[in-house]
């Protein structure tokens, strides 16, 4: 959608010749583009769906655009076809034509009736509204229609443009979203008995509200590109469907690891009883140790060895139990702090058995060093 000449003199013949050419193909190129927009897939759905918020408010001042667009259209299409009309007279136009012509193409000859009407909900930018009529020459006319174009297509395109990314975007996620309910729940993580079960109904309701909102509102996840004027510059707002995203896949990840639990669960529960009866062994050992020193080694102070904890191994039945009830979302958690309980009961069991066996130790090497003195003296008489 182009502009024509600013105002001038009389024009001659052939002035006029070329002004006409060039307002039939202006002409041309307006009506193409009131016919793209007119069937633009984005304005079909506008027109069609239940709008609500900021896209509702815009639509109805774009629809009163483009109903403005085409008052404007037919009015220059009026006057381009009596200015053709008026050339065509005769084949050398007179004076008095040429003047005529003149006034047409470059006065305010255009006059738009009832255009305040049809203003009420448009911005005015050439303080037409309140007005009966509006008297345009066809290049102020052609500006106000490039305006009004703008704007409409800038709506219209930022609406498709967000129908056209997200929901679909958001329809995929809530089908993963889906599989991963379906697998959540296959190892015992629900909702109010797992943090991750409580997750995934969050997520669940927030991409439902979110398609909602998107589907009626498109315009309130529309982000403007900063400094651009063409129309439709900008981008889908994502930050609440990225978001969800990256919470689903972190629930994901939990799942993933529950589901490690569920495969190696049986060796890890086997080297959790050996952890455990190795420490049994060791403090059994130590108990036996400290027995020996306090008979062989008076006013000696031996530290005192405890039992086995019954805590570990009633935690190790409750996991073993777990796994036979294929409790995984509890078992996970339980293995991983056994298994930390389990090293460091071993660790204490043999420090104990140190503790105890020191003294023994220190016995035997004065006993080794009165030994090689003994020795040592019988050499030299």
């Amino acid at each position: 959608m182009g502009g024509t000449d600013p105002a001038g003199p009389v024009l001659d013949r052939d002035e006029v010749d070329r002004a006409l050419a060039r307002l039939g193909a202006e002409h041309e190129a307006i009506e193409t583009s009131l016919l793209a927009l007119q069937d633009h897939a984005g304005r079909r759905l506008l027109e069609g769906a239940e709008l609500t918020g900021v896209t509702e408010e815009r639509w109805a001042a774009t629809e009163a655009s483009i109903t403005l667009l085409w008052t404007y259209f037919d009015a220059y299409t009026g006057a381009l076809r009596t200015a053709r009309e008026i050339r065509a007279r005769r084949r050398w136009s007179s004076r008095e034509d040429l003047v005529e012509l003149t006034e047409l193409l470059r006065g305010e000859s255009v006059t738009v009736a009832g255009a305040a009407v049809a203003t009420v909900n448009v911005a005015a930018p050439h303080g037409g509204a309140g007005r009966l009529s509006e008297s345009f020459s066809l290049a102020a006319l052609v500006d106000r229609m490039n305006e009004l174009y703008a704007t409409s297509l800038d709506m219209v395109v930022a609406a498709d443009a967000v129908w056209s990314a997200l929901p679909a975007r958001i329809d995929l996620l809530a089908a993963e979203l889906q599989r991963t309910r379906r697998l959540a729940h296959s190892i015992g993580v629900r909702p109010g008995e797992h943090p991750a079960g409580d997750d995934l109904e969050r997520i669940t309701r927030t991409l439902t509200r979110l398609r909602e909102q998107v589907v009626s509102d498109p315009l309130a996840f529309w982000v403007p590109a900063q400094g651009s004027s063409a129309p439709g510059g900008g981008r889908p707002d994502t930050t609440v469907y990225d978001r969800e995203a990256r919470a689903l896949e972190e629930v994901r990840r939990e799942i993933d690891a529950v589901l490690g639990v569920r495969q190696d669960a049986e060796q890890r529960l086997i080297k959790l009883r050996d952890l455990l009866s190795r420490a049994d062994r060791t403090l059994a050992e130590a108990r036996t140790a400290r027995g020996e020193v306090l008979a062989k080694i008076a006013a000696t102070e031996v530290p005192v060895v405890s039992g086995p904890p019954t805590a570990l191994q009633e935690q190790l039945a409750t996991a073993a139990e777990y796994r036979r009830q294929a409790q995984w979302h509890r078992l996970s958690p339980l293995l991983e702090s056994l298994e930390q309980k389990a090293e460091d009961e071993l660790l204490r069991a043999r420090e104990s058995l140190t503790a105890v066996t020191a003294p023994l130790a220190i016995r035997a090497e004065l006993r080794g060093r009165l030994d090689a003195y003994k020795a040592k003296v019988a050499r030299h008489g």
